[in-house]
């Protein structure tokens, strides 16, 4: 690779590929926490290197509950890469928000359980905020790619992670709207918060391809119905990320850069060597 690449494409459900990309690489990465979901594809798009990484592998044989969520997020900081957009397929839980169109959410409830949520642990602790998870300077440059493409778009919203695989009941539905929850999904957490501890900014362009089940008149969620909508989206999607490619500003002036600068609380005499070793990629500039 000739220059690293600093944005990085996350694909879930209908979105295995990016095409456009040219003079591709492919890279079958290994990390200390296993392999990414699938290989990286490493392209050009409007002048700019982007990784391109299928969440659920290629062919979709991953489940969210499965999904190495560390790997792919290390895999990625270990490329260079900066900078991570979401394509997440979601269900809506409010009227306004109607299949098809696209939301750019602004705030993350985690309802999920089991899933490996930290690249700390094993003697080094830190205490990352996420008070505001998605980088707001990032979801502002994606939200104006999105709107050069014409497509309807809805800016902030709440979006909860649930477990899954499966969908919600009517009853859990219900009580998500009660919350004041906007889109429901089931990947956001915890890799937003992975990617966080990374440093890295993250955004989430968000498909509403149903209203869950809750919502009376209109049929549940099915796999039929997700697939249907994301195939219309995906040509608006591949317009947004060409848009977001070509003014994307090379120096990042948010916090994420310097998210875990007062994080960190262990003594760095105490964290054992492996540990260290493991997290070196995170973590060199602080405790060198």
């Amino acid at each position: 690779m000739s220059l690293p690449p600093t944005l990085a494409v996350i694909g879930g459900s209908g979105l295995y590929s990016m095409p456009g990309l040219k003079n591709i690489q492919e890279l079958d990465l290994e990390t200390p926490f296993g392999k990414p979901s699938a290989p990286i594809i490493i392209g050009s798009l409007a002048d700019r290197q982007i990784a391109f990484l299928a969440r659920h592998g290629l062919g979709h044989h991953i489940s969210p509950s499965e999904i190495n969520y560390r790997a792919n997020i290390y895999a990625l900081k270990s490329l260079g890469v900066e900078r991570i957009v979401s394509i997440s397929a979601c269900g809506s839980l409010r009227e306004d928000f109607v299949p098809g169109e696209i939301v750019i959410p602004d705030q993350l409830f985690d309802n999920t359980h089991g899933r490996q949520r930290s690249f700390f642990g094993e003697g080094l602790v830190a205490h990352i905020g996420v008070a505001d998870p998605f980088c707001p300077e990032l979801s502002e440059l994606v939200g104006q790619a999105v709107e050069a493409t014409h497509a309807r778009l809805h800016r902030g919203g709440a979006f909860i992670t649930i477990e899954g695989p499966r969908f919600s009941t009517r009853a859990e539905s219900n009580v998500y709207r009660g919350w004041g929850m906007s889109l429901i999904g089931m990947t956001t957490s915890p890799e937003i918060f992975l990617a966080r501890e990374a440093e890295m900014c993250y955004a989430v362009i968000a498909h509403v391809t149903d209203y869950d089940v809750w919502h009376k008149s209109e049929a549940p969620v099915s796999v039929e119905a997700v697939i249907a909508v994301l195939q219309r989206n995906t040509q608006t999607a591949q317009a947004a990320l060409q848009n977001l490619a070509a003014f994307l500003s090379v120096q990042r002036t948010c916090d994420c850069p310097h998210a875990l600068e007062n994080a960190l609380i262990t003594d760095p005499g105490r964290i054992p060597p492996g540990t260290r070793s493991r997290l070196d990629l995170l973590v060199k500039k602080y405790l060198s």
